[in-house]
């Protein structure tokens, strides 16, 4: 083996490396910004409180009703999945954050959009 051609892998397999570490690191401080828990309103304009765990388990509380479901951060959003099939996004705008809400289904048009604030 050549010495050019060891430095080449080797070079090769660091970037390769940094490449997804700093992929790691993005997704990870993505998903720190949404960690927590939220108030916002339901599509009826109710308080609504979710939490966005580190796990990625999701839990909503609206009008004595418990939700649960799941959650992951794509972008500058934080995309929730509700074992009722309906879908939530958190997303950043700025300085604020809205959420929208998606009927079973339906992932195009949000049947609801309000404030959200992070507790």
């Amino acid at each position: 083996m050549s010495v050019h051609w060891f430095l080449s892998r080797t070079v090769s397999a660091l970037v390769a490396a940094l490449f997804a570490i700093a992929l790691t690191v993005g997704a990870v401080l993505a998903a720190t910004q949404f960690e927590g828990t939220w108030n916002t309103q339901d599509t009826k304009g109710n308080p609504f409180k979710i939490s966005l765990m580190a796990d990625g388990k999701a839990k909503g509380d609206r009008a004595d009703e418990g939700l649960t479901g799941t959650w992951k951060a794509e972008g500058d959003s934080a995309v929730i999945t509700w074992d009722s099939g309906w879908v939530t996004k958190i997303t950043k705008q700025g300085d604020k954050f809205e959420k929208q809400a998606f009927e079973k289904g339906d992932t195009a048009t949000p049947s609801h959009t309000a404030a959200a604030q992070k507790m």
